[in-house]
Formats: structure tokens, C-alpha cells, sequence
């Protein structure tokens, strides 16, 4: 067992990119049976705090830099459940950048720091999700460099897009300098509202410069109820939540395809 490593990304905030990080690790693990780690990239630690509260974790006492800081990730892996574990993230990460810069010379050094420390790990898992700021800077380099795919998340609006048209172009950028092997898993789109013209557009924009292959088939409808696990934690009590857990399976049941044709087209070169 080999993890298969995907950051979620765009470099616009607000997208949705955390909901998805979380929603799909924990559809993975608790429905699929799947072994999953989720890291978390992001000095807010909202995927963190949705983790824990749908999980009734009240206290967390090492987080991703204390790992960074120790050179091992091992000993901040925060388990969920039986199948779920988090490496969380807390403020005190917003000083990343500095502690690349005081302990590492190179460029290369600073950006693969999450993949060493991330590669003696795999071997106990089958996916890895990692979430990110939606920012160029030292964390979205270190996912970057760590993962094997990326699932781009398109918020239909404008700028959304030219976020996520930037990121194609970043990670061509970041394979051309330090030669990483990432490629795009595709583009999930996700819904201010549905059936509105502005998301319709969006999506059809989309398809266009990505091409229809790349473009997930499922959205990510405007849905209330992710609202309020913010507020309760990730619920499964009524049909409202089932509804909402149903799209997070379909979407995790297109990844699939759309890995096992990578692992497909890898094997047939």
C-alpha cells in the first residue's frame, strides 16, 4: 500500500477547497473503508476544526510544525478514527516560511521539507489529501512538490476561474524549475447556486480551457447543510444530511475513475 497523494487547490480563498478536503477524507475512510490521512497545510486550521468537532476531539497538542520542527511527522498524526487520521495545524504555523529560511539553504531544500517527512508514511495509507492556503507561497510549493495529483476546486464565479487557470500555470512552473511530478486530477466545480446562469457560464468556461475530460461531471451544490457543520460538526441524522454526503460520494466515486485511468494510461506507456 502506497498512498496515493492529492493537494486541493486554487488561488482564490472562499472556494470551498477546505469543505472538500475534509468531506472527501471522510467519505473515503468512514464509506469506502480507505485508509486516509488528512494534512492540514493552513495556519487557520479550519479543516482541523471541522475534524475534531465532527469527531467530539476536544484537545489537540502537537500540530503540523511542531512535526516540522522535530523532522518527523509520525509523532503529530492525530487519529480520528479507525480509518481517519489528521495531522492538524494551528497560528503558531504562520511562522513556516521563517523556519524554511533559518534551517534549510536551498530552494529545494525549503519546498520538499512535507515530502520527506511525508514518504516514509505512505506505505500506511491509501490516499494522502493535503489543504492548502490559497496562496502562492511556501505551503502550496510544499504540497505541490509532496503530491502526486492536484483537485483543482472552481468556485463558478470569475475569479475563481482565473485562480484556477493560474494554479495550471504555477504548476507548470514548479515542474519546469524543480521538476514536480504532479498532475491535474481534474476541476471540481463548486456552485454559488444552482441552476443559476453566472455557475452555468462558469462550468461552460471551464470545460473550454480545461477540456471536458478534466472537468468533473459532479458539482458541489449550494447546499445549507455543509453551512451548519461548520457550527455542529459533520452530521448523518436526517436525509438533509444523507443528501449532502451523497454528493460528496459521487464526487469521490468520479476521482476514482479518473485515478484508476491514470494509473491505466501510466501502465500502458
Amino acid at each position: 500500500m502506497t498512498a496515493k497523494t492529492i493537494v486541493v487547490g486554487n488561488f482564490k480563498g472562499g472556494v470551498g477547497k477546505t469543505k472538500v478536503s475534509v468531506m472527501t477524507s471522510w467519505e473515503y475512510a468512514n464509506v469506502h473503508n480507505k485508509k486516509v490521512l488528512l494534512v492540514d497545510m493552513d495556519p487557520q486550521g479550519n479543516a482541523s476544526t471541522l475534524i475534531a468537532r465532527s469527531a467530539g476531539i476536544t484537545e489537540i497538542n502537537k500540530t503540523i510544525f511542531d512535526g516540522f520542527q522535530e523532522g518527523n511527522l509520525e509523532n503529530v498524526i492525530l487519529k480520528v478514527n479507525e480509518n481517519l487520521d489528521l495531522i492538524p495545524a494551528a497560528v503558531s504555523f504562520k511562522n513556516f516560511s521563517k523556519f524554511l529560511y533559518q534551517n534549510f539553504k536551498t530552494d529545494l531544500e525549503q519546498i520538499t521539507l512535507l515530502k520527506r517527512l511525508l514518504d516514509p508514511l505512505k506505505e500506511n495509507y491509501d490516499y494522502i489529501f493535503i489543504d492548502v492556503p490559497p496562496t502562492i507561497s511556501d505551503y502550496s510549493d510544499n504540497a505541490m512538490m509532496a503530491s502526486d495529483y492536484v483537485l483543482i476546486i472552481l468556485q463558478a464565479q470569475e475569479l475563481s476561474l482565473e485562480g484556477a487557470e493560474t494554479y495550471v500555470s504555477y504548476l507548470q512552473f514548479m515542474h519546469d524549475e524543480y521538476e514536480a511530478e504532479i498532475q491535474v486530477l481534474g476541476v471540481l466545480p463548486v456552485l454559488l447556486r444552482a441552476g443559476g446562469r453566472v455557475d452555468q457560464t462558469t462550468v461552460e468556461r471551464a470545460t473550454e480551457l480545461f477540456g471536458e475530460d478534466n472537468v468533473f461531471s459532479n458539482v458541489i451544490k449550494h447546499l445549507e447543510r455543509l453551512k451548519a457543520w461548520d457550527v455542529t460538526g459533520i452530521k448523518n441524522d436526517d436525509h438533509h444530511d444523507r443528501k449532502a454526503h451523497q454528493t460528496f460520494l459521487d464526487v469521490v466515486d468520479e476521482m476514482e475513475e479518473k485515478l484508476a485511468r491514470f494509473e491505466e494510461e501510466e501502465t500502458n506507456v
